[in-house]
């Protein structure tokens, strides 16, 4: 096959959510010439295996959670009535290919040029790319980000550990499985297990140590204890040595749980033990650029990667793995690059995280344990609050499901450096709750807000 040369302005690898983000600004708002290579599906991880096919599963087993409920508000319904999880799936996909058609028509919009195929770099300012119909392209370009992303990882270490599936595969699965087995303890394990438990399917969790690590300790306790309530089974101090192929799809896995061993049989494995940066065929070794501990490329405050004219945004440089993270952290780098905003950078500190569990889960700013390590144990002050939402008040006790608010406060003036919250609605409401704290919120002002009543969220304005 034939191989072309091309130079552009600015050259993005990756196409997912940061790297469409700063391609677009380069070319619409600066006016550059770009080109951008992927070699999935536009969108990324977040359009095609993340954050929006995850939002809509968690919007079912939503839905499964508020039909069982509806009994206790008079609704009465046949219970034998099945999820059909096929024609759910088939649903979720043409909803994800629609995102593809909308990012690929924006990117025309903007003249942005993108190609499908996979780069290599040749030199710190040029790549080959293998085009899908097997002609080469040599780029080079004075600018090059690479928003490559990341991928799962796997227990390779343990016989049998193919037998599994990852989170990308989970949305690929085409029936719903009878038993799934877990093994992880972070969000997408948690949001996984609830998803799965709350739309029937018996559920197993296998961890090492606690749940949700990065967490405030009452998060992990309460989603821990919830977990346990409602049916799901955690194994803790978990090691898992060998997976057996049983036929017909089930799998027999065998594990040590503390003193104990023993082995499950499943209908789905899934792997869900973190995910690594996407640099192993990059071949770096051609631009000197340098990864850091975490297998991640090491940039600066500015995304600069330790070689002039080669940057890092998103999964792929390992700072805040989320979705809008890249799209800010990309458009501010175009606009540093190639407009006037020379000290145009993200800013890291207080970005909000939701855990999509059940129930949702909103963190913002310290932990109460960071937080005392930073300032000092005497010089921060907790507010907690446990409650029964209105939604909850009028079922009986085993199907309530109670909210868990704190505020971590700093210094005399009790300015918020902390919200952690979890119960019905916690993403919506951590959205203007976080701005405030941005912004300098302290204890006082929450306290002086007159709140919509009744809601949820009114309660963390009285907290005592």
């Amino acid at each position: 096959m034939g191989s072309t040369q091309k130079e552009c302005d600015y050259l993005v690898l990756g196409l997912g959510s940061g790297g469409v983000a700063s391609a677009r600004r380069a070319a619409s708002k600066h006016g550059k010439k770009v080109i951008a290579i992927e070699s999935k599906k536009l969108g990324g991880t977040c359009v095609n295996v993340g954050c929006i096919p995850k939002k809509v599963t968690w919007n079912a087993a939503d839905i499964a959670d508020t039909l069982r409920d509806s009994k206790n508000y008079g609704f009465h319904w046949s219970e034998d009535a099945p999820f059909d999880w096929t024609a759910f799936k088939r649903m979720r996909d043409q909803y994800v290919e629609k995102l593809n058609k909308a990012y690929e028509k924006n990117l025309a919009n903007d003249n942005v040029e993108w190609i499908h195929g996979r780069a290599h770099f040749t030199s710190k300012n040029s790549v080959e790319v293998e085009r899908d119909d097997g002609q080469k392209e040599h780029i080079k370009s004075d600018h090059i980000l690479i928003a490559t992303g990341g991928h799962p990882k796997f227990l390779r270490n343990v016989e049998g550990w193919g037998l599994g599936i990852s989170s990308d595969g989970f949305f690929a699965l085409e029936k719903q499985p009878k038993k799934v087995v877990i093994v992880g303890a972070g969000y997408i394990a948690i949001e996984m297990a609830g998803m799965f438990h709350a739309l029937g399917t018996e559920t197993h969790v296998f961890i090492q140590e606690g749940i949700l690590l990065p967490f405030d300790k009452m998060i992990q306790d309460a989603v821990w204890n919830e977990y346990e309530r409602i049916g799901i089974k955690f194994y803790p101090q978990s090691k898992q040595s060998k997976v057996e192929d049983l036929g017909d799809g089930w799998k027999r896995m065998h594990y040590q749980s503390g003193d104990k061993e023993g082995t499950i049989d499943c209908d789905c494995l899934l792997w869900a033990i973190g995910r690594a940066p996407e640099v192993d065929d990059l071949k770096l070794d051609a631009t000197g650029v340098e990864l850091n501990e975490q297998g991640a490329i090491g940039v600066d405050e500015h995304q600069n990667t330790n070689i002039d004219g080669i940057y890092s945004i998103g999964d792929v440089c390992g700072k805040v793995q989320l979705t809008p993270v890249a799209i800010a952290a990309g458009r501010k780098l175009s606009d540093r690059l190639f407009g006037d905003a020379k000290d145009s950078k993200l800013d890291y500190d207080n970005i909000p995280s939701v855990v999509f569990a059940h129930p949702e889960v909103g963190t913002f700013g310290l932990a109460e344990g960071p937080a005392k390590e930073k300032y000092g144990e005497g010089k921060i002050k907790c507010y907690v609050s446990e409650f029964t939402p209105t939604y909850f008040s009028i079922m009986p006790d085993e199907s309530k499901v109670k909210s868990k608010y704190k505020l971590v406060c700093v210094g005399p003036e009790e300015r918020i450096v902390g919200m952690h919250i979890i119960g019905q609605g916690s993403s919506e409401i951590l959205q203007g709750f976080g701005l405030a704290i941005k912004m300098g919120a302290t204890k006082a002002d929450f306290d002086e807000f007159v709140p919509v009543h009744p809601t949820n969220a009114e309660e963390i304005t009285s907290m005592s």
